[in-house]
């Protein structure tokens, strides 16, 4: 199965847990019926994104990365690629590859839906992030590695997050641990 046909499977069956959310459900689904190559960032001006909101093993922190082009706080994640064959798999795969852990167990169910412009990310204004959010739990002990996007990657406390919080973390955080505690 493909990326775009996987996608449009998952997020055709997702149930959302509110109408904003549900909204934005029917415009993600619109947008793959609408773009064979719609979950790739070559897909102008919107395009899926996937992401993760790393726990930690005792689900007490968050992992969030400095993003270097941002200057933000942000939830791991990016672009699909064409190896990836779900957006649960791209967003493990960015997971893994900005956190620097190995091990991290991913909620193929997504958790959370935000639509965003992107600044940083080609024509400022013109491209807008449809980013899919998922939650995975970190092994116990685990140390994450600063990547090559970012210039900090640190654990923050669930109850403690960064001030600037821009995009808002504390709603993801609350739905991820409440998909957690299903």
């Amino acid at each position: 199965m493909s990326l775009h046909s996987s996608a449009l499977s998952l997020l055709g069956g997702w149930t959302a847990p509110d109408d904003e959310q549900e909204a934005l459900r029917r415009r993600y689904v619109a947008h793959l019926d609408a773009h064979a190559d719609g979950a790739y960032g070559s897909c102008r001006p919107d395009h899926l994104t996937a992401g993760a909101l790393v726990l930690s093993a005792d689900q007490r922190h968050v992992l969030l990365t400095l993003h270097a082009k941002a200057g933000r706080w942000f939830q791991l994640g990016g672009h699909c690629e064409p190896g990836d064959d779900s957006l649960p798999a791209a967003a493990l795969r960015e997971a893994t590859e900005e956190s620097g852990i190995d091990g991290l167990v991913l909620d193929p169910v997504p958790v959370h839906l935000d639509e965003h412009p992107v600044t940083f990310c080609g024509e400022p204004g013109l491209v807008h992030h449809l980013d899919v959010r998922f939650v995975a739990v970190a092994p116990p002990g685990a140390v994450p590695v600063v990547s090559d996007e970012s210039t900090d990657v640190r654990w923050w406390p669930v109850d403690d997050l960064p001030l600037d919080d821009s995009p808002p973390h504390t709603g993801l955080v609350a739905r991820a641990l409440e998909r957690l505690a299903l």
